[in-house]
């Protein structure tokens, strides 16, 4: 049995899951937020803006390294998403 099942089923299988989707959003709305643009995250990550957008449309997930990385550059709190989940639209697929 696993240690942490999902809503969606197995937890190796996170891309698309509505949690991740939910993180997404978060992130996405914080460089807004931020008012940065996706080149400029990139820049500072020291990415490429491919990057960036490859992580906001979905198609990679967002590790727990990067997420604090993210949290420093947008300076957001690390437990913010954790704490306000059921407050953050999750956009349909």
């Amino acid at each position: 049995m696993p240690l942490y099942m999902c809503p969606e089923g197995n937890l190796s299988k996170t891309l698309g899951t509505s949690r991740h989707r939910a993180l997404i959003a978060f992130l996405t709305q914080k460089r807004k937020d931020a008012g940065l643009s996706q080149s400029e995250l990139a820049k500072a990550l020291g990415e490429y803006q491919s990057f960036v957008a490859r992580m906001e449309s979905g198609l990679r997930r967002v590790d727990v390294v990067e997420y604090e990385y993210l949290a420093k550059i947008l300076k957001f709190n690390l437990y913010e998403f954790f704490t306000h989940e059921n407050k953050t639209k999750i956009p349909k697929p």
